[in-house]
């Protein structure tokens, strides 16, 4: 009896930890895979560490097109300030564009053409010119390198002028002397002319 008990095969019964067992591979598994037991909260990365946004194509497309107008109005301002102050002396502004990414042109650069030549023969004229000249050139609220240039040559322009209506008033000053002189040796030769006739009458 002892031994036929002992021969026989015994079953396996399942005991009580093997559940526990299976649920806690499970579990195990679902924290691997970054679900959470109670909601899928405990797996969530904390604010400080998640990446920051960067901006999307559409994003980064409106700040250039703000950029873009921004810098058109800056142009367009500054180019109109010199026609407006050059007058007849000015030319209509021209402008070099910009397409930008909504298919629109901008204007980004841009020139007014000035005359800044001197009036042959006519200093005082010189002068008033190269003065409206300079307030051309300056007339933006920031001028740039080149209108302080254009500034200096109207400038110059005007000390020449100057210097010329100078030496022209001198001259003049010498032929009024000159023809003054002439005018009184005149006066002299007639009056000495009389003085012969009036002796040989007598």
């Amino acid at each position: 009896m002892d031994q036929t008990q002992q021969r026989r095969p015994v079953e396996a019964q399942p005991t009580a930890a093997g559940t526990p067992a299976v649920v806690n591979h499970v579990r195990g598994a679902e924290a691997r895979s970054g679900v959470a037991a109670a909601g899928g909260e405990a797996s969530a990365e904390p604010a400080e560490t998640q990446a920051p946004k960067k901006a999307g194509p559409e994003e980064e497309h409106a700040e250039e097109i703000r950029a873009l107008a921004k810098r058109d109005a800056e142009v367009r301002a500054h180019e109109q300030a010199h026609a407006a102050a050059g007058g007849a002396f000015a030319g209509a502004p021209s402008y070099g564009y910009q397409r930008g990414p909504d298919g629109r042109s901008y204007a980004v650069s841009g020139e007014v053409p000035i005359d800044v030549s001197a009036i042959s023969g006519d200093p005082e004229a010189t002068i008033q010119k190269m003065q409206q000249v300079k307030r051309a050139a300056l007339a933006p609220r920031d001028p740039s390198n080149a209108d302080r240039a254009i500034a200096a040559s109207a400038d110059g322009q005007i000390v020449a002028a100057r210097r010329e209506q100078m030496a022209g008033n001198t001259e003049t000053d010498k032929d009024a002397s000159a023809g003054a002189a002439a005018r009184e040796a005149f006066g002299a030769y007639e009056r000495r002319s009389a003085g012969a006739a009036a002796y040989g009458a007598s």
